[in-house]
């Protein structure tokens, strides 16, 4: 997977700067790649809500003990909410730190805005688009899940098989049995798929990198360098000093050998930049590699693919530092409080629109005073950042089940 990545970030490196000298024929072969790197996105994709499903009403229905279920909730959601507010407070030390204080002219911004195809119309109606709370929360719990599952609503999905789980565990032993075997064994098969899926990944990563690589080169990275920089390095220090040290501390657990079972599904979460293509992948390093209990992998890692963004939350500390300073605004421990709270809260919604990550800062552009007009250019560089930050997501789901996973063995 790693060299299907270096492959492809060469190749569209190459095509980039043809095309710039009006030798545009190797671009054109790049772009051709899409369709392939669509397909593979498409065979991962498409065991992921039968995959989930499956999965989490084993995990459920196999605890027995409801009181179980309430525990595993109570220590998932305290990791995913503890390690986002350090992640929250990582960025924006690290965006008060080292990001300079000059401002982009005009002319930079619209460059930059033509680059992301979009304007400030465009995000405030895709902003629009995203529940509030009362919304939120009236929507968890579907009317009709075959629908939900059909649209790809991920939350929805999840309450409906966590209750469909709690009641098949109050059933007694002989009756739940059948249910927990019919599950396993749909969920066995979906991970031979898998299994056959990532034969194919290196190359499946190298169409979808190239073409992406060869239509926008470096351009877009030489304009905000520093920004960029300060994401990758901000995601790999959240990385290294909260997620492994985790692994180490809590789960007694290796990093270098976490690291090793977890790198898969690290680079399809980098190369698609979503941590449902994901999905597949760690559920078979959980089980196959880390040999964690079902029941608790079953349960965390999904519900993390829908609610746990660590590794966003880093970036979008930094984000709302960056556009403050390329729009001269003066952001201060005030502005950095009201934002923290923002991107919080951010974090616990899913946001289902293109550059979700990015849309969902307009509460925090709007409690901190920033320009609506500054998401247009974090939408120009999103991509690259998007990589690094759903690459640490991803991570973030797999330590959240080791950890959980080993706290629950002690007990």
């Amino acid at each position: 997977m790693g060299i299907g990545l270096i492959a492809g970030l060469a190749l569209g490196l190459a095509a980039s700067g043809l095309a710039k000298q009006d030798h545009p024929w190797l671009a054109d072969r790049v772009l051709g790649l899409r369709p392939v790197g669509t397909l593979f996105l498409n065979l991962l994709t498409m065991v992921v809500i039968p995959l989930i499903a499956t999965a989490l009403f084993a995990g459920i229905a196999k605890l027995g003990d409801l009181r179980m279920v309430g525990r595993l909730v109570v220590r998932t959601l305290a990791f995913f909410w503890a390690t986002a507010i350090l992640g929250i407070a990582l960025g924006f030390l690290l965006a008060l730190t080292l990001l300079p204080q000059t401002s982009l002219t005009p002319e930079q911004q619209d460059a930059v805005r033509a680059a992301a195809g979009a304007d400030a119309t465009v995000i405030q109606r895709a902003a629009e688009g995203i529940p509030t709370g009362a919304q939120f929360i009236s929507q968890l719990v579907p009317a009709n899940p075959f629908k939900a599952a059909a649209d790809g609503n991920l939350l929805p999905i999840i309450v409906f098989v966590t209750i469909f789980g709690i009641a098949a565990a109050s059933l007694p032993p002989e009756k739940r049995a059948p249910l927990t075997s019919i599950a396993d064994a749909v969920t066995d098969a979906l991970v031979r798929i898998v299994h056959w899926v990532l034969l194919v990944a290196p190359v499946g990563i190298f169409a979808l990198v190239a073409p992406f690589v060869a239509q926008v080169g470096w351009k877009l990275v030489f304009a905000m360098l520093g920004f960029i920089a300060t994401v990758i390095l901000g995601v790999l220090l959240f990385i290294a000093i909260i997620y492994l040290p985790s692994v180490w501390l809590l789960a007694r657990l290796g990093p270098l050998r976490f690291l090793r079972v977890a790198f898969p599904s690290m680079m399809v979460a980098f190369s698609t930049t979503t941590s449902m293509a994901a999905l597949p992948a760690m559920l078979d390093a959980a089980d196959r590699n880390l040999q964690l209990p079902r029941p608790v992998s079953g349960f965390v890692l999904p519900l993390g693919v829908t609610i746990n963004r660590g590794g966003s939350a880093v970036f979008q500390a930094i984000a709302v530092v960056f556009v403050a300073r390329l729009y001269g605004i003066p952001f201060g421990v005030e502005q950095v409080f009201a934002a923290g709270i923002a991107v919080f809260l951010a974090s616990l919604t899913v946001a289902a629109v293109p550059s979700g990550g990015v849309i969902s800062l307009l509460p925090a552009f709007q409690a901190t005073g920033l320009p609506v007009a500054g998401l247009t250019i974090l939408i120009g560089l999103d991509r690259i950042s998007d990589m690094f930050r759903t690459m640490a997501n991803a991570t973030g789901h797999l330590v959240t089940a080791v950890v959980v996973s080993a706290i629950e063995n002690r007990k």
